[in-house]
């Protein structure tokens, strides 16, 4: 229902103030909405004496909380709905109401509608008429639709043709975005759908998992992490889905991003959580950032997984929350929003879909020089484990920490050590520095315990480590380790 929202009119206990369901509401309404009034309702419980002076007081606290908001300096309208409350005699007349009008009249507007496009309309309401069919009430979301026309319901995969419509009973011949219809169609059980879409016949698709790109919600407290679990909302529908975060590449963190496309073609950096102010995640934000000030890429997405299929259409609105907190909690809900940007129908998406979604981990390993060979080659340990098959590593890119550049050229022994050839020869430096380790080695080798304890202190002090950068695509089958 957050999709079809105009104007909305948030109301407000004036003795209460903001609760915590009203801070939801107004998420839901910044997501869905681009105009708000405020109702201050319940003013006959203030005395009325004091009752001018608290319902300013309260009109300032709103516009203070509305200031950051898309809706800073909207109305805000003061009334008692049904004064004395609820047992209160009839003849009780409502304060305010009428001036509630003026302003929802000053502030309604006839928004653009386009009847360009399939038909999807969200359905709210179905029951059966005698003697004339089945009608399905709701909302036109997108197109338009005529008498006679074939309508889908994705659903149940029945497709129906348009008998009557009516709009606020009145018999109609074709309706389109934004309207409030009921279509009538015959030999469909109403029983079948209470609230739904129905559309123009495969317009719409069931799909397993979605790309959304997203933004969090600022009120969320916590952090999103990547495998954690949400109830996602996608039209009529919420259903539980897992996560997965993903951001540009860090060299394209300041790339203006294309709206509503995803490219399939970039690379995309793997997210341990959604990257915000306050995360503590991408250790290499950290180092490249030596001001101290956190970067941020213009836009992040999510690959979600959903635990039973949904039937959406592309580009529609994603709402993920955490529904099962405790409703008493002083604590907002609403987690994440974004837009549907690919969805995936295959239910082996895993096989058929996954590998073409091109995220990479980056994966640093360290060991340390052993000892030298010759000018061209080194003998390298503790970059990997004993049972490790050193093969797969075998032409990879080595750095030296003395700034050597090298290549793994194979395994040494079977102790895990492994031969690295450097290219462009040692250095003079670097020579002098592993022959000093290792004749402080060989020294301590004739059974002086002492000495041995020593010199390897010192040879801990500086030893010559060797760094092995690569990426390692999530969605690879193979497991390919690659470098530029």
């Amino acid at each position: 229902g957050a999709q079809i929202i105009d104007l909305m009119m948030l109301v407000i206990d004036v003795t209460k103030g903001m609760q915590t369901q009203s801070a939801e509401c107004l998420v839901i309404g910044q997501i869905a909405c681009q105009k708000m009034v405020v109702v201050l309702n319940k003013i006959d419980l203030l005395p009325e004496g004091k009752r001018q002076s608290a319902i300013e007081k309260m009109t300032k606290k709103m516009q203070k909380t509305l200031e950051n908001t898309k809706f800073c300096g909207c109305p805000i309208v003061a009334v008692a709905a049904k004064p004395g409350g609820p047992e209160a005699p009839e003849s009780e007349n409502p304060i305010g109401v009428s001036e509630l009008i003026e302003v929802l009249k000053s502030q309604a507007y006839l928004p653009s509608r386009d009847p360009s496009g399939h038909f999807l309309m969200a359905v709210d309401h179905c029951f059966s008429i005698k003697g004339q069919g089945t009608v399905m009430t709701g909302t036109i979301l997108s197109g338009s639709v005529s008498l006679g026309d074939n309508v889908e319901i994705p659903a149940l995969k029945v497709t129906k043709k348009v008998k009557s419509m009516q709009m606020f009973h009145t018999p109609v011949t074709y309706a389109m975005q934004g309207d409030r219809v009921g279509i009538c169609v015959t030999q469909f059980d109403p029983k079948l759908l209470e609230r739904g879409l129905i559309c123009t016949p495969e317009s719409l698709h069931t799909i397993h998992a979605a790309i959304i790109s997203l933004k969090k919600i600022q009120y969320f407290r916590g952090a999103l992490q990547t495998k954690a679990k949400f109830h996602i909302t996608v039209g009529h529908e919420t259903v539980m889905g897992k996560v997965m975060f993903f951001s540009p590449a860090p060299a394209d963190f300041n790339e203006e991003i294309q709206e509503n496309v995803f490219d399939f073609e970039k690379d995309y950096l793997y997210q341990e959580e959604y990257l915000s102010k306050d995360s503590n995640s991408s250790e290499d934000n950290k180092e490249n950032d030596q001001a101290g000030e956190v970067q941020l890429p213009k836009q992040q997405w999510a690959l979600l997984e959903f635990e039973k299929p949904v039937t959406c259409p592309r580009l529609c609105l994603v709402i993920g929350s955490k529904l099962d907190t405790d409703i008493h909690a002083n604590t907002c809900r609403l987690a994440f929003h974004g837009v549907l940007l690919q969805g995936m129908e295959d239910k082996n998406y895993m096989e058929t879909f996954l590998p073409k979604l091109k995220v990479y981990k980056l994966k640093h390993k360290e060991g340390q020089v052993e000892r030298v060979m010759d000018d061209y080659s080194v003998i390298g340990r503790s970059l990997f484990k004993k049972e490790t098959n050193i093969q797969i590593f075998v032409g990879l890119k080595v750095k030296l920490s003395t700034g050597e550049d090298g290549i793994i050229d194979g395994g040494f022994g079977q102790s895990g050590k492994f031969k690295i050839r450097i290219p462009d020869g040692l250095k003079p430096d670097t020579k002098m520095l592993l022959a000093g380790a290792s004749k402080k080695k060989s020294k301590a080798g004739k059974g002086d315990t002492t000495k041995e304890d020593e010199s390897s202190k010192n040879d801990s002090a500086q030893p010559v480590t060797i760094s092995l950068l690569f990426k390692r695509y999530v969605f690879d089958t193979q497991k390919k380790m690659i470098q530029s």
